[in-house]
């Protein structure tokens, strides 16, 4: 593998031809969950203690292959295969058997990000480098002495830049998507008025709609204005009083995500997106960025600014997406020809 120089201009990748292998020769495991003891002795960077016990982790895909983490937004979770998930995998487009993360080769883990949303939780204070330590607390639980690879989509990628810089002789390579090594002035401020409204609403007793409205503003920002525009330019409301399409869009999103999780991990995990700062200097493994142009929660400039200073930048890829942030989700195409890229010859 060679360190390739930081190049602003678009990469286009061209999709890989690979060879198929007997399904029966790969010996795919079922997933099934773990469940790793959180030390009692285990303290956060603010010097907090979680309020959970454990942290659960999945692993999907081949018995013997080599191990890939896999990590999402704060909405994201350890469930990332919808066929082994009853339809809840998160990043069911990338994960799967004979997809860009190919569980017919790959041994995938994945985790959900402390802290849990228990009922009667109030938030802590919890850095990226924090759940890198409560990852690698899965690792040393599964004798892993490193994971071959590590893909962080968003919040993700935070916390793959901070493991990297933690543990690197635990890490083989490194794959980001829409993050960087701090977050965006402009983002903390959306994301700060999330968290007001969220604190409001369980000031007054309405702890869900407090999530709903959050998350509604959070879709605003998650997306881009052409789509907005591509989808609601017509839509006006049909009388006084009555809510707009752009609205009622808005607000079945929210709806369906009050249930979702509580306002306490919500503060803790948005909270913990703002205060992420990384030394892109101090992460020695070969990285390859991902970034959207239109992304405003993750500018490009951000993540050009972390390609130029990386020691082993691989390769960095940017294009344009009328989903924003959101592109990772949304452009399974592209993101999964760059995928197949960066993981193509990981078994050697």
């Amino acid at each position: 593998m060679t360190t390739m120089p930081f190049d602003a201009d678009t990469t286009v990748l061209e999709p890989l031809c690979g060879t198929s292998t007997d399904r029966a020769e790969r010996v795919a495991a079922e997933a099934r969950d773990v469940f790793v003891p959180i030390p009692a002795d285990f303290r956060l960077v603010s010097g907090e203690r979680l309020g959970q016990p454990v942290i659960a982790a999945r692993l999907h895909g081949r018995i013997d292959g080599p191990l890939v983490v896999v990590a999402g937004g704060i909405s994201a979770g350890r469930f990332v295969h919808r066929t082994e998930t009853n339809g809840l995998g998160w990043w069911s487009g990338a994960v799967s058997e004979g997809g860009p993360i190919d569980l017919n080769a790959l041994r995938v883990l994945s985790v959900d990000f402390a802290p849990e949303a228990l009922p009667d939780a109030g938030p802590v204070t919890i850095t990226t480098q924090d759940q890198a330590r409560l990852l690698a607390l899965v690792l040393d639980h599964l004798a892993a002495p490193r994971a071959d690879a590590f893909i962080g989509c968003s919040y993700g990628g935070m916390v793959g830049l901070a493991f990297a810089e933690q543990f690197p002789a635990r890490i083989g390579r490194l794959i980001v998507v829409s993050a960087a090594h701090r977050a965006h002035p402009q983002a903390t401020a959306w994301r700060g008025i999330q968290r007001r409204i969220l604190q409001f609403a369980a000031s007054v007793g309405r702890p869900e709609d407090g999530v709903a409205l959050a998350r509604e503003l959070a879709m605003t920002t998650y997306r881009t204005p052409e789509e907005f525009a591509d989808r609601f330019e017509d839509g006006v409301a049909e009388a006084v009083g009555a809510p707009y399409p752009v609205c009622d869009y808005l607000t079945s999103r929210g709806d369906a995500y009050r249930t979702h999780t509580t306002p306490a991990r919500w503060l803790s995990l948005s909270d913990s997106i703002d205060r992420h700062r990384v030394a892109p200097e101090a992460v020695t493994a070969p990285t390859f960025l991902v970034g959207f142009t239109s992304d405003r929660l993750v500018p490009i400039d951000d993540i050009r600014e972390l390609a130029a200073r990386l020691p082993n930048l691989w390769r960095l890829v940017e294009t344009p997406s009328l989903y924003g942030h959101d592109a990772f989700l949304k452009e399974d195409a592209f993101v999964g020809d760059i995928l197949k890229n960066a993981l193509k010859d990981i078994d050697q």
